[in-house]
């Protein structure tokens, strides 16, 4: 009977995917027989509740990427006995869902000025020059922690500069290199050396986030779960209905209006809704120049 069944319902519609009429299936990876998480997960997401303040400035965070963040964060600092933390939090997702605006919002939340880095950073000329700024930067937050105050290392966009993206790019020693730093960082974070000098002093474990669209193209024994805990970030209704009260907030737009204009468009991405903002107002822009004229 029920009571015994311990079968995962995703993984048999799935399983049963071949046995339905192409007819009366949904498209690929799209309907019921496409499984979106495990179960464990939907258990873990999806009847977690959160009650942390998730508001900052009138700017909206998402509970359950702000829960992701600070508990990364919070267990670095910790001194967890027999348990592996991963240094590194990798959060991936679509383009333009607004990962790296979530960060900053926790990091000001939690009043953190954490050292950020961007892709363009990770190819130099010179080889060697990117994973020596890893290093650099990574010490340089270790200092700030030393002093007492909340740090971490914050990578913007990972896989556009140390991922292979196909044909199109070379791969260069510099990727291999930041690749491998990064993991070298991870497995031994209280103790990194710049090149060139080393100090048998240890240094603060510091906590690295980074962001990316696709985590696939970065080298594998880089992203597996003791050195990267990885966070997909796909924001719900109600997370975009929330970011989007912050877009339009300045503007006084009744939240119904808001609830509308979401579900109008599910589809797209978030920075969707801020080009429409600009959008109005290149609207408004081109009234006025009508009613100036072109020549004043």
């Amino acid at each position: 009977g029920l009571a015994y069944d311990i079968s995962d319902d995703q993984q048999d519609i799935t399983r049963g995917k071949g046995m339905v009429d192409s007819l009366f299936q949904a498209p690929m990876n799209d309907g019921t027989h496409y499984a979106v998480m495990s179960s464990y997960e939907y258990i873990s997401q999806g009847l977690r509740t959160y009650d942390l303040d998730n508001n900052m400035d009138g700017f909206y965070i998402a509970p359950a990427f702000m829960d992701k963040l600070v508990v990364h964060i919070t267990k670095n600092y910790m001194t967890l006995p027999n348990i592996k933390v991963p240094l590194i939090l990798g959060i991936w997702g679509g383009k333009g869902q607004g990962k790296s605006f979530q960060c900053e919002l926790v990091f000001a939340k939690m009043g953190i000025n954490p050292i950020m880095m961007s892709a363009g950073e990770l190819e130099s000329g010179n080889a060697g020059e990117p994973a020596k700024l890893i290093r650099q930067r990574y010490r340089e937050a270790a200092d700030i922690i030393k002093k007492g105050k909340m740090c971490c290392l914050f990578i913007n966009d990972l896989d556009a500069g140390a991922g292979r993206m196909g044909g199109t790019t070379q791969y260069t020693v510099n990727n291999q290199m930041v690749n491998a730093t990064l993991m070298n960082i991870a497995d031994n974070p209280t103790n990194v050396q710049l090149p060139g000098m080393y100090n048998k002093e240890e240094n603060p474990r510091v906590p690295i986030i980074v962001t990316g669209n696709d985590f696939s193209t970065l080298y594998a024994p880089l992203i597996r779960d003791g050195r990267m805990e990885k966070f997909y970030w796909a924001p719900t209704r109600e997370d975009r209905i929330g970011v989007c009260t912050g877009i339009f907030r300045t503007d006084n737009v009744p939240v119904d209006d808001i609830v509308k204009l979401v579900d109008t468009f599910p589809g797209q991405s978030i920075d969707f809704f801020g080009a429409l903002r600009a959008r109005v107002y290149d609207d408004e822009v081109r009234k006025w120049i009508g009613e100036v004229g072109v020549n004043s």
